[in-house]
């Protein structure tokens, strides 16, 4: 899969504070919360269904630690599910105006996901990871042996926790989603 080609950063600024103002937002959020700001990834490649029964994407070093990783946890009887990885702007634009057509506050949308433009999905380094006997994408996951089995273990694949309670981009704790930052030879 090849996705549009990264936008400079100034681009995807402009157009994350445009998308920011039509969604009804205020754009000086970007600044106010120091959101840092994602290109949707070039390079992708498929790591597998999600729960979803949907092909998903990861850039490639990301992909290949997303599956080291996960066969690692197998091998010791830790089975973690991929719920989402790569999500373009235009998705993130998209499941905005979704939660909005559904009555929900804009404030409280983006407390919990990233305007358009800010996800880490965008990059292709990103996973939200579930459990089966756990509502997906709910607290609830840090009760989980795959979330003690992460807190433990995802480092030594490069996946760091990006936003643990009281996080500085002011969005709520998220136990599932994990992010690779190692350097994407």
């Amino acid at each position: 899969m090849t996705p549009t080609p990264a936008t400079p950063r100034r681009s995807i600024r402009r157009q994350a504070e445009e998308t920011l103002r039509e969604l009804g937002a205020d754009p000086a959020l970007l600044r106010r919360r120091r959101l840092p700001l994602f290109a949707d990834a070039r390079n992708l490649l498929c790591v597998g269904l999600g729960t979803d029964g949907r092909d998903k994407f990861l850039a490639p070093a990301a992909a290949r630690a997303w599956t080291a990783m996960r066969e690692a946890a197998a091998a010791d009887g830790v089975e973690l599910l991929l719920i989402s990885a790569f999500r373009s702007f235009d998705f993130q634009a998209a499941l905005i105006r979704g939660k909005l057509a559904k009555g929900r506050l804009i404030e409280e949308i983006l407390t919990v996901n990233a305007p358009p433009g800010c996800s880490e999905h965008h990059s292709g380094r990103a996973v939200d990871i579930g459990a089966r006997d756990t509502a997906a994408l709910e607290e609830d996951f840090e009760r989980t042996p795959q979330f003690d089995w992460l807190q433990r273990h995802a480092n030594r694949h490069g996946f760091h926790l990006s936003y643990p309670r009281g996080n500085r981009y002011g969005y709520l704790y998220e136990p599932w989603h994990w992010c690779f930052r190692k350097s994407q030879n």
